[in-house]
């Protein structure tokens, strides 16, 4: 196991190098493109036996991924935001499927207006497609994530394709120190892709097809899914517990904080709380007993993990880097819906948005959250969803509404 400097994207590349994937089909989006140009470079060179396609959209490429693994190839694409909508159709047929694959999603926020930056909207749009979802916050974690993932997908219980999920820029272009593990013993970890019963062979040749069904067959099929996606959670312990074995670095479906004492506990996904970390050393130096609980599975969503990790603390502050329009914060609502009716369960559980866009959430803003939320606890008023957005920034944005408006009456003013 050696270690060295690489960006998100290239740790992403690695994880399905070393993974064995042997088929990409693929197509090009900010800002996970050289997740593809480095495994491009890779075939091109001998360096990696993989068969590489570009497809003409992101329809096309997951169309492609769902059939080639219904065949037992092992395979792997990746994209981002438009792109990640762009197939969304395809991302529900796929996982109707069965057919277990793996593709890295690079967070960037939705258009309109467009951003090269990173939030959460992409992402959670997926949630409820039947793709399981693993969530990282550093370049080691995606590359230990990938070959989590595969083992997950293919694994006889489970049958369904996974999604990890890493943010834009923050960490798809960002180079940190990750430990690259020596080939064989990935092999060891990860077999061969034995795909059961769905193999597909020229010499013997069987008729895969998808019917038109009624409401019942459907409603069945759609079940089974969903009792897979939920067998995922004892299938993800027990290989994220295998990989910690054997590689010493563990990655739970939840990732706890200082959080064994915690009186107020941050609740968020994604890089961003590696900031949140810091956050808590200082409040706990300012005499705040604080934590983080950093949701690494969102699905399948990890209940029993959260309420008990929950239990006993006086309030969680849930820290959304996305905002359903109209209702608040998507983890929010996913949090609220795992505690009620639970004994022992948090009184207080307050909303927060920021991130959007890849604002950064300062550790002002970590403390103010903190102390609204530690005021909610002692009071019992929860306040309403709040979005982390300063005065300042509001004030330069009227400014620039009263410059284009001065602008756009001057260039409609007659010569």
């Amino acid at each position: 196991m050696k270690r060295q400097l690489m960006t998100g994207n290239a740790a992403a590349a690695w994880g399905a190098r070393l993974s064995g994937a042997e088929y990409l089909p693929a197509f090009p989006i900010t800002p996970q493109t050289e997740i593809i140009e480095t495994l491009s470079r890779w075939i091109g060179e001998g360096a990696m036996d993989c068969r590489m396609v570009m497809m003409d959209s992101e329809h096309s490429m997951i169309t492609a991924a769902g059939a080639a693994a219904a065949t037992g190839v092992r395979v792997f694409t990746a994209t981002s935001s438009q792109g990640l909508l762009y197939g969304m159709e395809m991302l529900y047929t796929v996982a109707g499927w069965r057919a277990p694959f793996v593709m890295a999603n690079v967070s960037r926020g939705l258009s309109a207006p467009i951003t090269l930056e990173p939030d959460h909207n992409d992402i959670f749009a997926a949630r409820d497609s039947g793709f399981l979802q693993i969530h990282c916050a550093t370049c080691q974690e995606v590359l230990d994530s990938m070959v989590i993932a595969y083992r997950l997908a293919e694994h006889e219980k489970v049958r369904l394709p996974v999604i990890v999920n890493f943010d834009g820029y923050y960490l798809s272009f960002t180079r940190e120190p990750v430990e690259l593990p020596d080939p064989s013993a990935i092999e060891n970890y990860l077999p061969p892709f034995d795909p059961g019963v769905t193999r597909f062979r020229a010499g013997h040749p069987v008729s895969q097809a998808v019917a038109v069904l009624g409401g019942g067959p459907y409603s069945y099929f759609r079940y089974e899914i969903d009792l897979a996606a939920r067998a995922a959670l004892d299938v993800y312990d027990e290989v994220a517990d295998v990989f910690a074995a054997q590689f010493g670095r563990k990655h739970g479906a939840v990732e706890p904080y200082r959080t064994d004492d915690a009186e107020i506990v941050f609740f968020m996904v994604g890089s961003f709380a590696t900031k949140a970390k810091d956050a808590v050393d200082r409040l706990r130096e300012m005499g705040t007993k604080a934590g983080l609980l950093r949701l690494r599975l969102m699905r399948p969503f990890p209940e029993a993990a959260l309420r008990q990790a929950f239990a006993g603390k006086k309030a969680v502050a849930v820290i959304d880097q996305n905002l359903a329009t109209g209702k608040g914060g998507v983890l929010h609502g996913e949090l609220a819906s795992a505690l009620y009716g639970q004994r022992n369960a948090p009184a207080v559980l307050t909303s927060f948005i920021g991130g959007l866009g890849g604002r950064d959430i300062s550790a002002e803003e970590f403390f103010e959250i903190a102390t609204v939320t530690e005021q909610a606890a002692k009071t019992g008023d929860i306040p309403p969803p709040r979005l982390l957005y300063t005065e300042s920034e509001l004030r330069e944005m009227r400014k620039l509404q009263a410059i284009a408006h001065v602008e756009h009456h001057e260039e409609a003013a007659p010569s």
